[in-house]
Parts: structure tokens; C-alpha cells; sequence
């Protein structure tokens, strides 16, 4: 597949040619929201916790006659049905984690990076090396680039200026390849992508490192 690349005045340097196994994966829906659910539930902490009838302070003392008072028996103020009383089936701490096998994944993070390649959602720069940190000048390139909501902006290593630019722009994100996610690519409008940050994506995720069962060639009868 041919993409061009943008300089960050948003004008085409030329064409790179990139790799049909990590951006051009027909969207599988399924996997996909699987990969989404288990890393939302993957990152919660699983602290909430509420007290039983047993662990709410109070008296054992029945608070009032068994007969004869015209109201429903009860035999302790901690019930549940007393105010201030124990919780039912309230949260406990516990795991939310879901696990995953490595190749739907990586299927996953294909499937959501070819979908922005084919939406024109995918812009690919030469690189976004800002010589100072500022945001006015960052503003000037999204603009540039005709973002005009969100954008996730993907490099292959930490730019420092680039972070301190973009961090107080409201619906941006700067990350770099290794640590690119579901949830992240489905959150933002626009995804810019260095060169670099492309090859390192083809490193990670392209054919060199897929499972033999998604490179070995079909059996002919």
C-alpha cells in the first residue's frame, strides 16, 4: 500500500510504501470490542467494597418486641432494611482482568489501525520535531495538517517538545508506537503517524513477528 507523507506544514514530501498486514486488515468488529472490553476491565482497580449485616457497627439487642407492636418482626438494627444497616450484594474487592491470547490482540490493534488507514483517519508525517516547546506553534500544525477535533500522535521515540506542546490542547495525545492501544486508536478522530513510528509498528506487529498459523501458506489438495 502507498500512503504519502506530510510535512508539518501539511504539505506531501513523497510516498512510503507500508505493509498490507498492519494497515490494510479488514475491520473484525468482534475481536476488536473483545480487545477494548479486556483492556477498560483490565484497568480498573477492583477496590470497592461495601459492609455485610456482620461488618456494620451496631447493636446484636433485638430492637423491639417480637408481638403486639403492629410492625414487621425484625431482630437487629443492622439488617439491611434499617437505615444506616448492612449493604446485599454490594461490590467486594476482586480482579476485573480478562485475559486474551497474544494473536487476537494484535488482530485487534491491526484491525483498529487499518480502519483508520481506510477511513483517511491515518496521516503520515516525515517526522515532529519541534524545536522548542510550545503550544501556539502546535496548534499552527494540527491545523496545518486539518485536524479539527481529536488526535492521537503516535512517534517511535519520546519527543519532549513535542509532549509539552501538545499537552494542554484539549482532544490530544501524544504516545509512542510500542504502547499504542485499542482503546486509544477508537477514542480519537485522527491518527499522525511518523515515519518511524510506522516502521516500528511494522517491526512489532507485521509479518516477521506473526504466529507461523497467520504466515504458513494454505495446504493445496
Amino acid at each position: 500500500m502507498q500512503v504519502p507523507v506530510h510535512k508539518l506544514d501539511g504539505a506531501v514530501a513523497n510516498q512510503i510504501e507500508v505493509s498490507d498486514y498492519v494497515f490494510g486488515v479488514p475491520f473484525n468488529e468482534a475481536v476488536v470490542h473483545q480487545a477494548m472490553v479486556r483492556q477498560l476491565a483490565n484497568a480498573r482497580q477492583g477496590t470497592s467494597d461495601t459492609k455485610t449485616r456482620g461488618e456494620v457497627a451496631g447493636s446484636g439487642k433485638k430492637p423491639f418486641a417480637q408481638k403486639h407492636t403492629g410492625r414487621a418482626r425484625a431482630g437487629s438494627v443492622r439488617s439491611p432494611l434499617h437505615r444506616k444497616g448492612g449493604i446485599i450484594f454490594g461490590p467486594k474487592p476482586r480482579s476485573y482482568r480478562q485475559a486474551m491470547p497474544k494473536k487476537m490482540r494484535r488482530l485487534a490493534l491491526r484491525c483498529a489501525i487499518s480502519a483508520k488507514a481506510r477511513d483517511n483517519g491515518l496521516t503520515i508525517l516525515e517526522e515532529v520535531k519541534l524545536p522548542e516547546p510550545k503550544t501556539k506553534e502546535m496548534e499552527r500544525v494540527l491545523t496545518a495538517l486539518g485536524v479539527s477535533s481529536s488526535a492521537l500522535i503516535v512517534t517511535a521515540e519520546p519527543e519532549e517538545n513535542l509532549i509539552q506542546s501538545a499537552r494542554n490542547l484539549p482532544g490530544i495525545k501524544t504516545t509512542v508506537a510500542s504502547v499504542l492501544n485499542v482503546v486509544d486508536l477508537l477514542s480519537y478522530d485522527k491518527l499522525l503517524m511518523t515515519v518511524d513510528a510506522v516502521r516500528k509498528a511494522e517491526e512489532l506487529w507485521g509479518k516477521k513477528n506473526a504466529p507461523v498459523s497467520d504466515t504458513a501458506a494454505p495446504a493445496s489438495n
